[in-house]
């Protein structure tokens, strides 16, 4: 009897530990899944609302039976132990296989150094944020896939809908966080503007460190140099001191403002009607797609009565990549018979798919890239809540500002053209 019960053990240990192996699998009691973000420090204000919309997912899903009759077990890492740490977590996880894939990461830096890490152990990995555009350049990737979109057509974006707005700009200031997200944002915007509007100078450009408390200095060096206009990406507690310091000297009068992801904080701080803002793709929960969407709209109702705001569009990011793994254990079960996938049968369901989402459709690239339309508006007041919304919107569709995959993003910024931009849509179009 005790041989009986330890093979009994040991067969199904094995059975546990095949998932990702060659062949399918049976239906484990549950699916790990490592879920990256910050939940300490001052980037917590941009990731904690990632991790609540993970959690009110997974916990519809499990509701609902799971995937495919699977629950989900999500193992959250807060980001803000930095680096080295995400990766040792993202080791410790991956060498389960039980744990069949990651949700990873919010930071840019952090996804820079787990791409090569799920390739190397084969894991399906989707960057639920990790904007930068540099992520999947090469296109050599069949484990790490991104289906929220990166700051090339993000920016590009808001170079647009600036010079629609403000056609007779000449000069702008530049206040970005000192890391690849900051550098890389004013790189492309730099290099739309000047495609778009040659004569445009940059009178100030500065990079303060994540979490910097005091921009006065910063604010000084810009007021100092009149510009036109104001552009910043800076996120998180970084953006709310930013403003809340901005606003009693007047930056927000003197200077067209565009907050690139001014969204996130339209409940938390104050912001004046007029300020150009987006979503960083089209997870903005009030766009008229998003509006016309029950689901969205139950998604938005719980998420509010849960955690006390609306979600920003970090949660719909976290949401949408949610619903992205989902279709992937769909299409991976319809293929293999309705066996339960291995990592790489995951995988590869992932590869060029096209998945409806709460905000609009994500389309995975060959280089697995994700399509997604690019929203910006402006700052409203509005009768229906005591905080500012966007509005005069524009939708951008997410093809006809990304670069084909054997171009160099930043040469091909420069072919644009002003006849190119008078194709899209303008603001006010997207109602």
């Amino acid at each position: 009897m005790v041989l009986k019960t330890w093979l009994y053990a040991f067969t199904l240990a094995v059975g546990v530990a095949s998932i990702g192996s060659a062949a399918a699998q049976e239906k484990p009691s549950s699916l790990g899944m490592g879920i990256f973000t910050f939940t300490s420090g001052p980037a917590a204000a941009y990731g904690m609302p990632g991790k609540d919309a993970a959690e009110l997912m997974i916990d519809d899903i499990n509701a609902k039976g799971g995937i495919a009759g699977v629950p989900i077990k999500p193992y959250f890492v807060d980001e803000a132990q930095g680096t080295q740490g995400v990766i040792t977590e993202y080791r410790r996880l991956s060498a389960n296989p039980a744990n069949q894939v990651m949700v990873a990461a919010l930071s840019s830096s952090n996804c820079l150094a787990l791409a090569p890490l799920a390739e190397q152990l084969k894991v399906p990995t989707v960057a639920w944020n990790c904007d930068t555009h540099q992520l999947l350049l090469g296109g050599n990737h069949h484990y790490m896939f991104r289906p929220n979109g990166n700051t090339i057509p993000e920016f590009i974006a808001y170079a647009l809908y600036l010079l629609d707005r403000k056609p007779d700009i000449k000069t702008v200031a530049i206040i970005n966080p000192d890391y690849a997200f900051g550098h890389d944002g004013a790189t492309i915007f730099k290099a739309a503007l000047h495609a778009l509007k040659p004569d445009v100078k940059i009178v100030a450009e500065l990079y303060p460190k994540l979490g910097t408390p005091n921009y006065q200095t910063e604010i000084s060096r810009i007021t100092a140099a009149h510009p036109d206009v104001v552009f910043s990406n800076l996120w998180g507690a970084d953006l709310e001191n930013f403003v809340r310091q901005a606003t009693p000297r007047g930056l927000f009068k003197s200077s067209q403002v565009v907050l690139a992801v001014g969204e996130t904080i339209l409940q938390r701080v104050p912001l004046p009607d007029g300020v150009i803002v987006g979503a960083l793709g089209d997870g903005w929960w009030a766009s008229p797609d998003a509006l016309a969407d029950a689901q969205t709209q139950e998604f938005a109702k719980q998420y509010k009565a849960r955690f006390g705001d609306y979600p920003v569009f970090p949660s719909m990011k976290m949401a949408n990549t949610l619903i992205y793994i989902q279709a992937a254990y769909k299409t991976a079960m319809q293929r293999n018979g309705n066996k339960w996938p291995t990592r790489a049968e995951l995988a590869d369901a992932m590869k060029g798919s096209v998945v409806k989402t709460l905000t609009g459709t994500t389309h995975t690239r060959a280089d697995n890239d994700g399509l997604v339309d690019q929203i910006v508006g402006v700052t409203v007041k509005s009768p229906k809540y005591d905080f500012p919304v966007i509005g005069d919107m524009v939708r951008y569709k997410g093809e006809s500002l990304m670069p084909p995959t054997d171009q160099d993003p930043i040469k091909w910024i420069s072919t644009l053209t002003p006849a190119f931009a008078k194709t899209l849509p303008k603001p006010g179009s997207y109602k």
